[in-house]
């Protein structure tokens, strides 16, 4: 990303190395290569192995007080010489230092768009490769509400592109703002223009930080990516050009700096991770620590911070940070599509040295020719800009292509799974054979024209998802969302379908067999929220919300009239299920290691249902679905479904708390039924990601719509029961 903007910008003052390279202006901060190394480095380390550099997204900040720290310094001493900022020169600058780079990776990203990706990733492709065509993709996925720290996510190929659109943002009203400070000072007030600058400087970053700090706790996932929120990072930067005092004059106090400052960086990288409420107030330690960095200078003695910093090996990873930041992430998305490739241990770190190579390339043969071609810098400024209007034409004609091949092939895979759901073939999905728990199906049921049979293709499985998306509340929105469907007769038995998203992966077999039977629907939904007294274990907004959300269905489910059947289905915690329960020799659940939180979680289901239940309301709700460490649609499109397993013991989880309170409910003689569909999804041994043709995630936990729909007979037998009591 471009922190990138290269000091020997700065000033026509330098001098030549030694070596006969590239001339050096006289202010040149050698350190500040090796400050780029690291950032890069935190977020390509994170981004390949996110469990080991929890905290790596930082390196993003780090290269804001960069940006801050070196386009200030310029802008400043451009207007200490000329008391003006040639703004066209400026934006030329910059636009023939970043531009071939990210156009060149933009058009790899259309081409595997068009080649590699699956079809159900054509809509995000297209649309975030527009957005970062044209430097607005942060704005598209703070509207979006994508949370850039969730690795559930399915991320587009350019979403890293959001903190180049956020820079070019700063690089837009940055001079300008500078200009209209400094003109203030000068002309207006009468005060010298440096007074004005600092005054800008500090409103603009103070209000910067509190609209961040505010918005980390209201609105986290748009935070992370709206331009307002960030500019203090830039501010911070800026603040350490324009007082050149603030840097050590000794090199004991550049040495503490400069240590301490890698140490906190490098610190935050390590500790910091999802759960850490960003950017906000915590925000602040890894930007100072990135101050305390670039004001250590001192570099005459081999143990001096600014030394190691400048060491060549560091320096060359700094230099190619740009196109290595540019490039990583794509590769990153592609990999598991690409056959016999993935992202094994031994392929992540192939992988990882092969970005450095192709990053060195991009520098040598498209960034550097690029910034120095004649055919530019010997014309007005405008030429560049006919040229960056060019480039970006190009970038969407690929794009545009991309969607245009691809989208009747979208529309192709989406009409023949119409079909599908519309006659089912014989035997297909659920209705193999294997058990829901509650009816014995014998003999199992097979049709071996579904041998070789994948529906939805493994490449359009992230596509099939339910269809009413606005009657599911996500992240920060705490609003309860009922909505209605089915028959309006007041006589209509009422049923309430009541979870998380994996109850709202099975809403549209619901809404079919309530329009099949006449019956009235009602949902209440929310991401990540189950049906639960019990806290989330995150108190930040979300939980806050999942708290609200929580309370206003407390209070509507009292105000309604008794349902005449509830169901229910939420996300089995993992991290809760190994720490309290191991299977038995018999198959059945006993609590071991941390029984409190598997008590306390089986505990939260039952209070969430006392009232419902004590209304003479039954419940009906199921033992959760096995779950993948990555999207089994990856290995099904690089190798057959024989080979797209996890171990049972894996997929299923050892202890499962709605599964413990539906039974002890039951053993209490309370009406719950609990459906358990694990020997549907699993063998004794192993779990699939395709029974009985049907292809059944869409991610790594999700059911597809598909196979849900596969579930519905059993699903209609169990509640057409509860309602019959």
């Amino acid at each position: 990303m471009d922190a990138m903007e290269k000091q020997t910008a700065a000033t026509p003052a330098a001098t030549v190395s030694k070596r006969g390279g590239s001339a050096k202006p006289d202010h040149f901060l050698p350190h500040i290569q090796g400050l780029r190394a690291i950032a890069v480095l935190l977020v390509v380390i994170y981004h390949f192995w996110p469990g080991r550099l929890t905290g790596g997204y930082i390196g993003v900040d780090v290269f804001f007080v960069i940006s801050g720290f070196l386009i200030t310094q310029q802008l400043a001493r451009q207007l200490e010489r000329t008391d003006r900022i040639a703004l066209p020169s400026f934006y030329a600058k910059r636009a023939r230092r970043l531009l071939p780079a990210a156009i060149t990776v933009l058009i790899f990203a259309s081409l595997a768009t068009l080649f590699i990706m699956p079809l159900s990733a054509l809509t995000e492709n297209v649309r975030e490769i527009l957005a970062s065509t044209f430097y607005v993709e942060n704005w598209v996925l703070a509207a979006n509400s994508v949370d850039y720290l969730a690795a559930a996510n399915e991320a587009s190929l350019v979403q890293h592109y959001w903190s180049l659109s956020l820079e070019e943002q700063f690089y837009l009203f940055w001079p300008v703002l500078l200009l209209g400070a400094s003109v203030l000072a000068v002309k207006v007030l009468k005060a010298r223009k440096w007074v004005g600058l600092i005054s800008v400087l500090g409103i603009v970053g103070v209000g910067s930080f509190i609209a961040s700090v505010v918005m980390t706790n209201t609105d986290p996932a748009a935070a992370y990516f709206v331009t307002y929120t960030r500019v203090w990072e830039f501010a911070v930067g800026g603040a350490l050009a324009l007082l050149p005092r603030l840097r050590p004059t000794r090199a004991w106090q550049s040495n503490i700096l400069g240590w301490g400052g890698i140490a906190v960086v490098l610190g935050c990288g390590y500790f910091f991770n999802q759960s850490t409420p960003f950017p906000g107030y915590m925000a602040a330690i890894p930007v100072l620590g990135t101050a305390a960095i670039i004001v250590a200078h001192h570099r005459e003695k081999p143990w001096d911070a600014g030394r190691v910093l400048s060491i060549r090996p560091v320096s060359f990873v700094g230099d190619i940070s740009y196109s290595l930041y540019l490039w990583h992430w794509p590769l990153i998305i592609i990999a598991p599509y690409i056959p016999f490739w993935g992202l094994s241990t031994a392929h992540r770190i192939a992988l990882f040295v092969f970005c450095f190579v192709i990053a060195w390339l991009t520098k040598k043969f498209i960034e550097d020719p690029a910034r120095n071609w004649r055919f530019f810098t010997a014309r007005r400024p405008r030429a560049t800009m006919l040229g960056v209007v060019a480039a970006m034409a190009v970038s969407s004609l690929f794009v545009g292509t991309a969607f245009a091949v691809q989208q009747p092939k979208y529309d192709a895979e989406a009409s023949q799974l119409a079909d599908t759901l519309a006659n089912p073939p014989e035997c297909f999905g659920a209705a193999s054979g294997p058990t829901d728990g509650v009816t014995a199906i014998d003999p199992l049921c097979v049709n071996p024209a579904l041998a070789d049979t994948i529906i939805p293709s493994p490449g359009f499985g992230n596509a099939d998802r339910p269809e009413h998306p606005e009657c599911l509340s996500t992240l920060n929105d705490s609003s309860v969302r009922d909505c209605q469907f089915g028959s309006d007769a007041p006589d209509a038995p009422q049923i309430a379908l009541i979870g998380d998203s994996h109850a709202y992966a099975l809403m549209d077999p619901f809404i079919a067999m309530a329009e099949k039977n006449g019956w009235h629907l009602t949902t209440y939904l929310k991401g990540g929220c189950p049906w639960s007294a019990t806290p989330l274990a995150a108190r930040d907004a979300f939980g806050t919300s999942c708290d609200d959300w929580r309370a206003s269905l407390t209070t509507q489910l009292a105000a309604h009239t008794p349902f005449d059947a509830v169901f229910t289905a939420a996300l089995n915690d993992r991290a809760v299920a190994d720490a309290s329960g191991t299977p038995d020799v018999a198959g059945t659940l006993e609590t071991t290691g941390d029984a409190g939180v598997g008590q306390q979680a089986v505990s939260g289901y039952a209070d969430a249902w006392a009232p419902v239940l004590a209304a003479g309301t039954p419940i009906v709700t199921v033992v959760d679905n096995p779950a993948w460490e990555d999207d089994p649609n990856k290995c099904l499109r690089t190798s057959s479904a024989a080979d797209c397993t996890v171990p049972r013991s894996e997929g299923l989880a050892a202890f499962d708390p709605i599964a413990r309170a539906a039974s002890a409910a039951a053993s209490a003689g309370q009406d719950v039924t609990l459906l358990d569909f694990s020997d549907t999804y699993c063998t004794a041994t192993e779990c699939t990601a395709v029974v009985g043709g049907a292809n059944v995630y869409r991610d790594p936990d999700h059911l597809t719509r598909t196979f849900a729909f596969t579930l519905e007979p059993f699903l209609e037998r169990a509640m057409s029961a509860a309602i019959a009591r």
